[in-house]
Order: structure tokens, then sequence, then C-alpha cells
């Protein structure tokens, strides 16, 4: 017949288990030709191409990228796990956009905390005024920075790009704060050259890493370092805090630091649980938090031993730091992030809110500013759980928190 395949020869196909001893018999047709392998080095560049071409397209990129889980990019967040017909909703859409806007704004607040203490530096350093910058202690500088680096790193790797942004405005916003204290005199040389490198390298990491651009073995070092870091300084910092009521000594972060490089070590080693090495993991991202969470116990512990010093305290700077804090929380409520959640509500609480209160009571500020803030502050909390109730179908806000907490 015209047209027909030519047969080859019988080919004996056994399986693998023994113990069954089938035999089959079957025509085959003479197989084509397969062409050779690019070498590995071609493939990765072809495939590395093929990835940007598909995140660059105008179809992908008209999307924002989902969100990913709060303690462990690896596992699937809650919004990952709901219903198509709930993702694909106007609501749920209108809610992940807004939120996203929200935690853009916060620049706004942001930028405006930290202008005025730059402006303010400056004109000390062209008065000839450097013993004013004394007042600014620029080990507390030194920790706000190294806490935006570590929460930097973990956003970049949430791929949250409107808290990148706010993250990376609070770096640069700070290192301009120490470089001008540095040239004060204020910082040490070789403190202020060591943390030079450490944001220059910090940043040029964390966005290679953002634009897929760094190889994941030098992602893994830098995620040690600042686990290791952040879990040193947290303890040195809160001892801080308390002297001279305690003995002034590097003990506690010493032995922080001690603990911190073990738990690295025996996290890469695989010598943890499973659950351990998630702990160390998201290790670097809490420790920034509680860095951040222990600076309004700092100002309200001096304001307790010193109460003739909150007169010296701005409420616009509290009320902005309120505000920046604040436009994060729906979104790290939508994103079902307990530790960005947790950090962003504390400092609205306790830096924010708690210094208004103690500057009202000073009688620093007035009752209906005092008033105004308070009414203004939890009536964006109450539309925060209620609008996130609502996107996700639920009849109660406690579902949210708990689902907030519990992770399910």
């Amino acid at each position: 017949m015209a047209g027909s395949l030519l047969p080859v020869g019988k080919a004996v196909l056994r399986s693998r288990q023994p113990s069954n001893g089938y035999i089959f018999n079957v025509n085959l047709q003479q197989p084509k030709s397969i062409p050779n392998l690019l070498p590995y080095k071609k493939r990765a560049k072809q495939n590395n191409n093929l990835n940007k071409s598909v995140l660059l397209s105008p179809l992908v990129c008209q999307y924002r990228l989902r969100p990913v889980s709060a303690l462990d990019s690896d596992v699937p967040s809650p919004i990952d796990q709901r219903s198509e017909d709930l993702k694909s909703s106007e609501s749920f859409k209108q809610w992940d956009s807004l939120t996203a806007k929200f935690a853009g704004a916060a620049n706004i607040p942001f930028l405006i905390l930290q202008l005025p203490q730059i402006i303010l530096n400056a004109r000390n350093l062209l008065a000839g005024n450097n013993a004013a910058l004394f007042a600014v202690p620029w080990l507390g500088m030194f920790t706000g920075l190294l806490g935006n680096l570590s929460l930097l790193s973990y956003f970049i790797k949430k791929r949250e790009t409107e808290v990148v942004v706010v993250q990376t405005l609070g770096v640069v916003t700070i290192y301009i704060v120490i470089s001008q204290l540095a040239m004060a005199g204020s910082m040490p040389l070789p403190h202020y050259a060591v943390t030079s490198v450490v944001i220059a390298c910090g940043l040029v990491v964390n966005f290679m890493n953002y634009f897929y651009l760094l190889n994941p073995v030098i992602w893994r070092y830098w995620e040690d370092f600042i686990t290791v870091a952040g879990l040193s300084a947290l303890p040195q910092v809160m001892w801080s805090t308390f002297i001279p009521y305690v003995p002034n000594t590097i003990l506690p972060g010493a032995v922080a630091f001690v603990v911190a490089i073990l738990a690295v070590i025996m996290s890469r080693t695989r010598k943890l649980p499973e659950k351990g090495i998630k702990f160390v993991g998201s290790l670097s991202g809490w420790t920034a938090t509680l860095l951040f969470m222990w600076m309004p116990v700092s100002q309200m512990w001096t304001n307790l031993l010193n109460p003739d010093n909150i007169k010296g305290l701005s409420a616009l700077s509290m009320l902005l730091a309120m505000i920046g804090n604040g436009l994060m929380i729906p979104r790290a409520l939508f994103t079902r992030d307990l530790m960005w959640f947790t950090g962003s509500t504390w400092a609205c609480v306790f830096y924010g809110w708690g210094n208004l209160v103690c500057l009202y009571l000073c009688k620093v500020i007035s009752r209906e500013f005092f008033l105004a803030s308070t009414v203004g502050f939890v009536a964006w909390l109450v539309f925060s759980f209620w609008r996130d109730t609502q996107v996700y179908g639920y009849s109660s806000p406690l579902k949210s928190l708990k689902e907030l907490i519990s992770g399910s």
C-alpha cells in the first residue's frame, strides 16, 4: 500500500521487576534523529532569557504578583489558596490594588519625617556647629538602618514592590543622617566606613535579587549575614536601654552573636528539624521587626525617667510616624503577614499614639489634637478589618484576625 510504513525488526522490552517477568513484543518504527543537547551554560542562558521575556511581557505585567506568605516565602499564602472565583472577583482585585497603593503612599509621611532632621543637620554643619549633631545618637540610627536593610531583604523576597520602595527610602535617608554624624565626628570613621560597605553591598545584593540577577548561593550568604547581625544587635540594644541601671557591657550582644552563628551553621548543615530550619530562616525579618518595636519602648522609658524631655518631642513627627505605619496595616492584613502586621500596628500604637498620649498628659498638645488623632486611628483600624472581611466574604472580622495569626 502506498504511503504505508515499512516494518522494522522486533524489539523485546522487559520489565525491571524480575518477579513478574513480563515480556512484550512490539513493532517499532525507525526512530528519528535526536538533536544533541546544548552545553549546560548555553541552555541555562536560553532558559534565563525565556524567563525574562515571559516576566517582562505586557500580558504578564498588567497583573500584580501574588503576595508570598508571611513567615516562609516557600509556603503558599492564604491568598494563593483561595478559590478562583474569589481571586477573580472585582472587589478582591480592587482591594488588592488599593492596599498596595496605601503601602506605597506611606513613602510620603516617612519622607517628611526624616527631611527636617536632615535639613537641620546640614544647617548645623554649614554653620560649624558640629556639637549639635552629638544630640543624635549614632547607635540608635545604626540600629534603625540595620532594621530597614533587613526588612528590605524580607520584602524583596516577598515581591512587595511598594514596601520595597518604603524600606529603600528608609535606608537612604538614615544613611544620609549617619553620614552627617560622621562628618561632625559624632560617629567614629571606622564604624562609618564599615557601615557604608555593608549598605552598599546590601543595596546591590537586594536589587540584583529583585531583578533575578543574583546567584541563589550569594543570596543565602546574605540572609545568613543579616540574621546574625540582627540577632546580635537586638539583645544589645535592649540591654543598653536600661543603662545605667544595668552594667555597661557587650555581653548580651556577644552571647547572641555566638548563638546566631551556631543556629545558622546548624540550619545550613541540616542538623535542625524542618521546623527549626524554617524558624532560623524567619529570624532576620522578626529581629528587624523587634528592633523597630523596641524603639518606642526605649522612647517611653526615656519619657518615664525624664518627663521634662517630653516637651522636646515633636507631635507632628509622632503623627507622621503613626500615619506612615497605619497606611501599611491594610496590606499586611490582606496578605496575612503576621510579622508585618505586628510591626506596623505596634509602631502605630506605642510609637505614634503612645507618645501622643504622653504629650497630651503633659499638656504639650491640645485635647482636640489628641482626640482627632485617636478617632482617626481607631476608625482606620475598623475600616481595614471591615473591608478585609467584606472582600474575603467572612461574617466577622475575628475570622480575618484568626487567619492572620494561625495562617489558616
